[in-house]
């Protein structure tokens, strides 16, 4: 039988909640937790995970050719937790012989999406200064807590696939927004069902009062926000972004928020990760930034836990593999 050792990298989550997540693995062999910097370099993390032939990792750090290429015992398995895969080198991996899989997109829908329009309006209606008001005794500050309506506005979804279509349907269906869509590969089908608009990028930004992030990232999707783009936003725009920080230029965001371009933006997603309270966005009095938690949904945690629990499991026997990428 082959000596399994799991590690299980920079997921404060997994076996958490769950812990019978833990005792399977800890059936087939010894598991360990780490946590390491996110831009640790590839041999760095190489030398420190030898020894270890099956990984459950979060989306940092990255496990590029470097680090396939100074791993010299054998990776059998990397099984992400998560969704995306854009910080596993896939074509390394296989070079490697290491088979990489992720979680069903359909697993983390729900929870993203709904994360992305939780964060706006309490952006939006000032839900954390108004309570941290009520605990600070003062209630009489409440005039000052004022936002807008979200019923009936123009919302762009930028990246209308699997998580930025439920975006979409929430805010047509649940405020009666007219909804504007960006994405090469929108489903023509469900956009005509929903009465949703196909737009360009530009036609989008210069239209919505409610922008919504929900791309992947990739090399045409990078800084798809720039300064050209804020300056084409109408006066006032708020942005929800649950997807990558990286869709945007973090300077030209800050400048549109000073210049009064964007009225607020909410992240769950950051350049670096963990951020502080020393952090432009995060000390911005215009930004509510949560800690990488759209997630965070017991069903959602469920499920990816115990996908990545049956890839080990059906790695080790023998069984076929679901979502493999490499």
């Amino acid at each position: 039988m082959e000596n399994y050792k799991i590690a299980v990298i920079n997921s404060s989550s997994f076996g958490k909640y769950f812990p019978d997540h833990l005792q399977r693995l800890e059936k087939i062999g010894e598991v360990k937790h780490f946590t390491f910097d996110n831009n640790i370099s590839g041999k760095e993390l190489a030398d420190a995970l030898q020894g270890y032939n099956i990984f459950i990792a979060s989306v940092r750090p990255f496990f590029n050719k470097e680090f396939f290429d100074n791993k010299k015992d054998p990776l059998f398995l990397l099984s992400r937790h998560g969704i995306g895969f854009n910080n596993v080198d896939v074509i390394a991996a296989k070079e490697h012989g290491t088979i990489v899989t992720i979680v069903p997109p359909l697993v983390e829908r729900d929870a993203v999406a709904e994360n992305a329009v939780t964060n706006l309006l309490a952006l939006i209606r000032q839900t954390v200064q108004s309570q941290a008001a009520v605990k600070s005794n003062e209630w009489k500050r409440r005039a000052s807590f004022l936002g807008i309506n979200v019923t009936g506005k123009v919302v762009g979804v930028i990246g209308c696939g699997n998580i930025g279509s439920r975006v979409a349907e929430i805010f047509k269906h649940g405020f009666n927004a007219r909804l504007l869509v960006v994405d090469p590969k929108v489903n023509k089908q469900w956009a005509i069902k929903n009465n949703i608009e196909i737009v360009d990028l530009d036609y989008l930004l210069q239209n919505s009062d409610i922008i919504s992030l929900n791309a992947s990232l990739n090399e045409t999707s990078y800084h798809i926000l720039k300064e050209r783009q804020f300056s084409l936003m109408k006066k006032g725009v708020y942005i929800t972004n649950t997807a990558r920080a990286e869709l945007i230029d973090e300077s030209a965001l800050l400048k549109a928020l000073d210049s009064e371009i964007v009225a607020g933006h909410a992240t769950d997603v950051m350049y670096v990760e963990p951020s502080y309270n020393d952090n432009p966005l995060v000390k911005h009095p215009k930004v509510l930034v949560t800690p990488h938690t759209s997630a965070y949904a017991i069903e959602c945690l469920q499920g990816m836990g115990e996908k990545c629990i049956q890839d080990v499991e059906n790695f080790v026997n023998k069984l076929e593999l679901q979502s493999i990428v490499s």
